[in-house]
């Protein structure tokens, strides 16, 4: 019997095994580890496995860099669908018992239709010239949409014949908690990737933020923290999230310096249809040289300097670093209460020390976002190779159209004289 204000996810976590079964910690240490740190306290030894997982992590995140941005876009996909498997997961064993028709099928088909939509999206977008090349991928661009939502109203149907009178309430908190998990898993991924297609130091620097406000602010929290932050993650201190913050502010300063310098980072990730292939060679814009700012007045009695050589990004870098240390661990705050929500320590058991790859990237969705929204408000302007790959695609009169009014609006300006082409 289920008390007054009590929902169906509540009362049935309190019976359900799944959930208690899950919330038991068990220790996924490798054994070479466990023999090797046999000798520390549980607290030590938690910092050494954590500390050599991250250098793992952090080396093959170098690694997939070098590898060059079709391999991070690959490797971003595969985080997604591991994030969502984790995710609906949970939702499945607290509700196994029930038996729930379709639900994993309808769930996957769900993810494959929305992927279809957004990588469809962007092969349009960026790989424009291959597309009108071809005509089956021509006439799958011309119709993406329809297709797309086809896709969906096929899933939506078949949810609709597989509901069960005696679960109905359930099926559709499921169904929803399908929908909320496609919104922030691949909805966020999916930016990602736009992020990277503008150049690869839009997805390092902000990740590699992230990834240092986690790493400060657990160093500074297990040596210093001493004042709880917030309930729902009470290990998190106000030493960590401090001193989590200024440090990810001089790493993202000193990141930016040090990968502004490349075009192989800075440079837009184009398609070439001479070459067939990827190419992150340009002029890097304003943005990515260094410029002289003179230090207020104030500072230059302290530090003894009148100007500093920066580059612009940097000053952007500020932001972003500021974002990743003080707004991003929501996000991790946001998944600790999802958590115990349902009584469970991790997202799964991926990584020893870590928990689940959900563990690990649920700053980074948000982070994303940001750094997408960004873009767009502050640095991104009209893209003149795409204006042209759209004109030429239309009919002839419209193309003369579009080029007489041009004419006339340059020759209204005084960019062209009465008897002068453009």
């Amino acid at each position: 019997m289920k008390q007054d204000g009590e929902t169906a996810s509540d009362s049935d976590s309190k019976t359900d095994p799944a959930v208690t079964q899950q919330g038991t910690p068990t220790d996924d240490t490798p054994e070479v580890l466990n023999r090797a740190l046999s000798s520390l306290s549980s607290r030590w030894k938690n910092w050494w496995v954590r500390g050599i997982l991250t250098l793992a992590m952090i080396s093959f995140f170098f690694f997939i860099i070098y590898l060059g941005p079709i391999v991070l876009m690959m490797i971003v996909m595969c985080v997604q669908i591991k994030c969502f498997q984790e995710i609906i997961m949970i939702g499945y064993n607290v509700y196994h018992s029930y038996d729930l028709p379709w639900f994993r099928t309808l769930s996957w088909y769900f993810l494959l239709c929305v992927n279809y939509f957004f990588y469809g999206e962007t092969v349009t977008d960026y790989f424009f010239t291959l597309v009108q090349r071809e005509e089956p991928l021509r006439i799958l661009s011309k119709y993406h949409r329809f297709i797309s939502f086809a896709l969906y109203l096929l899933g939506f149907c078949m949810f609709v014949l597989s509901l069960v009178k005696k679960h109905y309430r359930l099926q559709f908190y499921m169904f929803g908690w399908t929908h909320v998990t496609l919104l922030i898993v691949v909805t966020q991924s999916h930016l990602i990737i736009h992020n990277l297609f503008e150049g690869m130091i839009w997805f390092i620097v902000p990740i590699s933020c992230v990834i240092c406000n986690d790493i400060m602010a657990y160093m500074f929290g297990f040596f210093f923290g001493r004042t709880p932050l917030i309930k729902l993650s009470p290990k998190k201190t106000w030493e960590g999230f401090i001193g989590g913050f200024f440090s990810t502010v001089v790493f993202g300063l000193l990141l930016s310096y040090v990968m502004a310098g490349y075009s192989y980072f800075v440079c837009p990730v184009e398609f070439n249809s001479d070459t067939n292939r990827f190419m992150v060679d340009c002029q890097p814009s304003e943005l990515f040289q260094l410029q002289e700012y003179h230090i207020p007045a104030v500072l230059q009695s302290v530090i003894s300097w009148k100007t500093v050589w920066m580059y612009p990004f940097q000053i952007h870098s500020i932001a972003l670093s500021t974002f990743a240390s003080l707004i991003g661990p929501f996000g991790g705050f946001f998944a600790s209460g999802f958590k115990r929500a349902f009584k469970i320590k991790d997202f799964a058991n991926t990584i020893p020390g870590h928990g689940g790859i959900m563990d690990r990237f649920d700053c980074q969705y948000l982070m994303a976002t940001f750094v997408n929204v960004y873009i767009a408000s502050f640095i991104r302007g009209p893209n003149p190779s795409k204006l042209i790959q759209q004109f030429l695609t239309l009919r002839p009169d419209q193309q003369i159209h579009i080029f007489n009014t041009l004419k006339s609006h340059l020759t209204e300006r005084g960019m062209l004289g009465n008897g002068e082409g453009v």
